[in-house]
């Protein structure tokens, strides 16, 4: 009588705990259809319904608090942009005029009036576009602010005025 090899009974053991299903043959007109397993077309489409709900009902709350992180964003730099162009003037005596703009917090001012101790640069990098890639808007003396300045973002629509996103972002407010 033969004994079984010992790679015998390991190699019925891997058989005997085989968790995969098993592939049957069904004879289906000419050729031969398997069963495996897998999802069906109607499986992969209720889960697509169901993400397309879920996706629906979360896009309105995600998008609603985008234009507001602009907003915050916009503001948190028109601050930033405020504490330059004071540490501008305790050096210089005076704001930066509209024709030197932002530009002279990185760069010195090379048209008059010049400044008489510009110790910049007044930001760690060039200034900064608004949030929806826009210019701020820098006037010297302000026409609000007669003896500061006005800086102000147009918003989202890049325009004056405006409600929601495309409201103006002011500094004095």
């Amino acid at each position: 009588m033969l004994q079984p090899s010992e790679t015998d009974g390991i190699e019925a053991a891997d058989r005997a705990s085989d968790v995969r299903a098993p592939i049957t043959e069904v004879s289906a007109g000419r050729g031969r259809m398997r069963n495996r397993p897998g999802f069906t077309l109607i499986e992969i489409l209720v889960v697509i319904a169901v993400l397309a709900v879920l996706a629906a009902l979360v896009a309105p709350n995600v998008f609603q608090h985008l234009g507001t992180a602009n907003d915050v964003a916009a503001r948190s730099q028109m601050e930033m942009l405020g504490a330059a162009l004071d540490a501008y003037r305790l050096d210089n005596g005076r704001y930066p005029t509209t024709a030197q703009g932002l530009t002279a917090l990185w760069q010195e001012p090379t048209i008059d009036p010049r400044p008489t101790n510009w110790r910049g640069p007044y930001l760690r990098r060039a200034v900064p576009l608004d949030p929806w890639d826009n210019p701020y808007v820098y006037i010297a003396p302000g026409e609000v602010n007669k003896n500061g300045y006005d800086l102000l973002s147009y918003g989202a629509d890049g325009q004056p005025g405006g409600e929601g996103e495309n409201a103006d972002i002011l500094s004095w407010e």
